[in-house]
This record gives structure tokens, C-alpha cells and sequence, in this order.
């Protein structure tokens, strides 16, 4: 992961996805069809990494609906779920091993603003000793909350079956091809990411990842 660069606004996104239409023609292809994807920034904090951990093995539709649920009880501070049942949490959606990851991401009481000046891969590195934040969790926080640039998130299920069709591979690239695909995509990996979700939009018909 390259050090700091961040996405802040849609400009910032024409900037990548023009640069990585000149690298790879197929980008140009999505682009054509689908339009520049979107920003898809969120703001920092506690709020956005629970979101993530919601998001976990779940659908969009189905994350999108626990959310909601999360949102009107009021359980998206850390005291919340601190002071939480694991009723009212389990009464949102969540599952047993969620309530959890929610209590643990709390009680870690993690100092967001510090994330900010720290790496990529520092940042991960520091919310994977969380427990049950993995490398795919920590990777949507520093590319959708902190806006990093180079950033991807290879274990993503929807972008290895997106590379799948738009690069017509005979089967879905394992997360380390995916990763090593996207290296040539450095320094705009966030962006190829924006794109390859956009274009599994487009042919699945649904999200592969919360906006």
C-alpha cells in the first residue's frame, strides 16, 4: 500500500479512473457503459467501522437492513454498545459472534483521529489487532472512512468475481492474484476498485459493496 494520498471528492475520482483507463482499456470500457463510480466516502469514526463489521459475509441489501436496525435503537456510539444487551444487539440483526466484534471495537476504544496520520498498512495493521476486524474490514474503513487512494481490498467478493467477467478469466482470481492483478493499478487502487464494484453493479444487478 502506498502512504497518504486520499479521495475527497468526485474530481479525485475522474483524476484516478482517467489515469487508469489509459493503463487498462477494460477500466475504459466500464467507464463508457457505467459512468464514473461514485465516491463513496463516509466519515470517520467508530460509526463507520461498525458499519463495516455489519457489513461482514453479509449482502448489501441484508447489511443495509441491520444498519437501519442499529441506527434506530440508537447502538452506534462506543458507550452504547458498552452499556448494550446482548438482546437489544442480537434484536438489530446481529449475530451472536457480531455482538462481539460491536463490544470489542467499543471497549477498544480506538483513537480515530490518530488513524489519520498513520499508514496504510499502519492503520490496518492497528485495527486488526481488534478482534473481529480482518484485513477485508480494516481495508473498507481506510479506503471508504480515511479516503485512501491506493488502497484494495482483494478478499472482496464482489471485486474477485467482477475481475472474473471483466477480465473473462475462466474462474474467480484468489485473493492473492487479485492482489497481485492490482498492483499495476498503483497509484489508484481505491479508484479500480470504484470501478470493478460499478461493473459487477451493472452485470449482477446489485451492489458488491454498501454505499
Amino acid at each position: 500500500m502506498s502512504v497518504m494520498r486520499t479521495i475527497e471528492t468526485e474530481d479525485c475520482v475522474a483524476e484516478g479512473s482517467a489515469w487508469l483507463a489509459k493503463q487498462e482499456p477494460r477500466f475504459a470500457k466500464v467507464i463508457e457503459q457505467s459512468g464514473l463510480p461514485p465516491l463513496r466516502r463516509r466519515e470517520a469514526g467508530f460509526r463507520a467501522l461498525l458499519g463495516a463489521i455489519v457489513s461482514q459475509q453479509l449482502s448489501v441489501a441484508a447489511a443495509d437492513s441491520v444498519w437501519k436496525k442499529v441506527e434506530a435503537a440508537g447502538l452506534d456510539t462506543e458507550n452504547a454498545v458498552c452499556a448494550a444487551s446482548t438482546e437489544s444487539l442480537r434484536n438489530c440483526g446481529l449475530s451472536g459472534q457480531k455482538v462481539r466484534y460491536a463490544r470489542a471495537l467499543a471497549e477498544s476504544r480506538v483513537e480515530f483521529a490518530s488513524l489519520e496520520s498513520m499508514t496504510d498498512e499502519a492503520v490496518v495493521e492497528r485495527l486488526t489487532e481488534i478482534p473481529g476486524i480482518g484485513r477485508w474490514t480494516a481495508e473498507i474503513y481506510v479506503m471508504f472512512a480515511l479516503g485512501r487512494a491506493d488502497v484494495f481490498a482483494a478478499g472482496d467478493l464482489a471485486l474477485r468475481e467482477s475481475a472474473r467477467l471483466l477480465f473473462e478469466l475462466p474462474e474467480r482470481p484468489s485473493e492473492r492474484e487479485l492482489a497481485e492483478t492490482a498492483r499495476a493499478w498503483s497509484p489508484w487502487r481505491a479508484v479500480a476498485a470504484r470501478l470493478l464494484w460499478s461493473h459487477y453493479r451493472d452485470v449482477k444487478d446489485r451492489e458488491g459493496v454498501r454505499a
